[in-house]
């Protein structure tokens, strides 16, 4: 089911239409301008979750960070957008998406400037962790108001399509920002990167000020308190013990937190059904389109996100490669990830989501598998087939996942699908960093090989889900 804008239950702000929204206040936002300052603000955001996968080593250094420590570097913002995210698309629905990206960006902003500011692995943990929450509000309301500005149709997944080509974009110019200004800064180098970041996505909010209309979909019933913090207090224990099982998945403080998490988790599925407006809506994973979108997305940040998080560090360690060397390596793949996303719109008419998803899986795997034995060695002709295919299958997935979380909710639904959907990813990166940190202390292909398996798995989920689906005109689900 698409989302046009223009219904709902009781849209209290905006009506959507192929050339403009309409806001609360009268004002009038061009679905260009919309998708331009989006796309731009998912950028800057994804550009801050892949910096420290370049500078790792040197803010370990900066620090004194031990080995056993040094995921929380990298799983502090994935953090706090796992368990924010879809209590961000929640409040974005009910309290308008406009609000709530705006108050993104800023606080997003903030904390980044920040995180170049700290002083120890605790503080910038931290730092991250609050980035991570800011970036959930961004990246659940972007969707949100994407979906309010275009129509079901090729309109939505031409826009769709660039937002995720966009998330490419971020994940490339990140860590090559990261490495020049590492380069040119000395030791403490990485520093200057959050504070670029963090001017950039100030400047991003002041535009978001002039351009963005407000729309909502506020629902009867009181805000659903309860499941927020249900659902947020479990993925903190889940994340935290997926962080701490790299020192030993046996130990005591393990234990608790898995126990923890199982316990908050089935609080929540109660909650949610005796809820009168829950968070999420349970029901939609009746949905073929909402099951595929939420298991891509899961598989994805396991498979794809969680290994190319590490893929960096592997190769300034095992081949001793310089770090802005690479970042020009990590942007072939994404740069490749950010060409495919752009032009994967031609295929809509042709492939639905849960298959180009499943595509996206074999060629990524495909490319995962074509690095065996090579990240030992600093030989750029031998990573260039494996990271060019798993570019190509990073770029299918980056594609299919937008355009499945907006599209497998109801219209006044979108951020709540949007939110759901980047939850499920990141859980999945989270959980990705620490097993793929863990395996390369046994070799980089040990590392390899699961990621390939997690692959295989995503593809396999996504097809099931595939012939479910309805065969619909392009840009519909059910």
């Amino acid at each position: 089911m698409g989302a046009t804008g223009a219904t709902g239950a009781t849209r209290a702000a905006g009506t959507t239409g192929t050339t403009g929204v309409t806001g609360a206040s009268g004002a009038r936002a061009a679905p260009r301008a919309v998708l331009a300052v989006t796309s731009a603000a998912t950028a800057l955001t994804l550009m801050n979750y892949t910096a420290p996968m370049l500078t790792l080593p040197a803010m370990a250094a900066d620090f004194g960070t031990a080995p056993a420590a040094q995921a929380w570097l990298l799983n502090g913002t994935p953090l706090g957008l796992a368990v924010l995210l879809l209590v961000a698309g929640s409040l974005a629905d009910e309290h308008g998406r406009r609000r709530v990206f705006l108050l993104g960006t800023l606080g997003l902003g903030l904390t980044t400037a920040l995180g170049g500011l700290a002083t120890s692995t605790l503080t910038f943990t931290l730092a991250r962790i609050a980035q991570g929450g800011a970036s959930a509000a961004v990246l659940a309301a972007s969707l949100g108001l994407l979906a309010h500005a275009y129509p079901t149709g090729p309109a939505r997944i031409r826009a769709t399509g660039v937002w995720g080509a966009f998330v490419s974009a971020g994940i490339a110019l990140g860590p090559l920002l990261a490495g020049g200004l590492a380069g040119l800064g000395g030791p403490a180098g990485w520093r200057w990167t959050y504070e670029v970041l963090a001017a950039a996505t100030l400047a991003v909010a002041a535009l978001g000020v002039r351009t963005l209309a407000e729309s909502r979909a506020p629902r009867e019933g009181r805000p659903d308190v309860a499941g927020s913090v249900t659902l947020g207090l479990a993925l903190a224990a889940l994340l935290t013990a997926l962080t701490l099982g790299r020192d030993g998945w046996l130990r005591p403080p393990v234990g608790v937190l898995g126990l923890a998490f199982l316990v908050l988790a089935s609080v929540f599925v109660v909650v949610e059904r005796r809820s009168g407006a829950p968070m999420v809506d349970l029901a939609l994973f009746r949905r073929p389109a909402f099951r595929a979108a939420t298991a891509g997305a899961l598989f994805t940040g396991l498979a794809v996100i969680g290994l190319f998080s590490v893929l960096p560090a592997l190769l300034q360690r095992g081949a001793h490669m310089a770090p802005l060397t690479t970042a020009w390596l990590f942007l072939l793949w994404s740069g490749t990830a950010f060409v495919v996303a752009l032009q994967a719109r031609r295929l809509a008419g042709r492939l639905s989501a849960p298959y180009q998803l499943a595509v996206g899986f074999a060629l990524s795997t495909a490319g995962v598998l074509a690095l065996l034995g090579t990240l030992q060695e600093a030989s750029w002709p031998r990573l260039l087939p494996g990271l060019v295919a798993a570019g190509v299958g990073s770029g299918l997935l980056n594609a299919a996942l937008p355009r499945l979380a907006v599209d497998a909710v109801p219209p006044e639904r979108a951020a709540m699908g949007s939110g759901a959907n980047n939850t499920a990813r990141y859980i999945g990166s989270s959980a990705g960093v620490a097993l793929f940190l863990a395996l390369a202390t046994a070799g980089a292909d040990t590392a390899l090989v699961a990621s390939a398996v997690l692959g295989l798995a995503g593809a396999a989920v996504t097809l099931a889900a595939g012939r479910a689906w309805p065969r619909r005109s392009a840009g519909s689900a059910s």
